[in-house]
């Protein structure tokens, strides 16, 4: 079995928190999936691709017919160029016929995250989105560094982020080896009071949470 990064509360050094992420939601009727995955491939095999694929789901809990990519740039230079890569491109992310809709986000990492640490982490992944209330991010910030550490020692997050653009929101990405395992060790965390953070609930306007299953060749599986 892989071994995630240590997440100790403390920032990390300034290369890391220059990293940027692009979660990438892909949009398709369901009888299209094949073509959409075909399409997403296609964009992220090109010779031109930026970034380092970090991960490839698919929705089967929550809004169905949806593909998410997860990227890492080395700073924001290197997100907006890829960004200025789709946004001149007539097929970005093999856009055609067979999708409906295609939504791209820029995400700094929290300042004490670690960079993403790709392998065998588990068989179904949790996207949680919470939409914060104004001002909601320090707060957010300051209550996740002081609990994740010990939550991530035996549950083991693959990545928490905030938005660098539009409403203020993070987007953290779990591993569970399946369904039921995820309903346990959430409901052992809350009974020992290891979660959630303090000053985290009160500042989440609206939440939302996918369950998604890796692609072939994800690099987070």
């Amino acid at each position: 079995m892989d071994q995630p990064a240590t997440i100790i509360g403390d920032d990390v050094g300034p290369s890391e928190q220059k990293i940027r992420y692009e979660l990438t939601t892909v949009a398709f009727r369901l009888p299209d999936a094949a073509a959409a995955k075909d399409g997403v491939d296609d964009w992220l095999q090109a010779p031109e691709s930026g970034g380092r694929l970090l991960g490839c789901w698919e929705s089967e809990h929550g809004v169905l017919g949806r593909v998410y990519v997860l990227r890492e740039f080395d700073d924001d230079a290197a997100l907006a160029a890829e960004r200025m890569r789709a946004a001149h491109s007539p097929v970005p992310f093999g856009a055609g016929a067979h999708l409906t809709d295609l939504t791209m986000h820029g995400f700094a990492p929290f300042p004490f995250m670690p960079r993403v640490v790709t392998g065998a982490f588990g068989a179904v992944y949790e996207i949680r989105d919470y939409h914060l209330l104004p001002g909601g991010l320090p707060a957010t910030i300051a209550g996740w560094r002081l609990k994740l550490p010990v939550r991530h020692r035996v549950d083991p997050v693959s990545v928490v982020m905030y938005a660098l653009d539009g409403p203020a929101r993070i987007v953290h990405i779990w591993p569970f080896p399946g369904l039921d395992e995820r309903v346990a060790v959430r409901r052992r965390l809350y009974e020992a009071g290891d979660w959630p953070p303090p000053g985290g609930p009160e500042h989440i306007m609206e939440a939302t949470s996918t369950m998604a299953w890796p692609l072939p060749g994800s690099p987070l599986h």
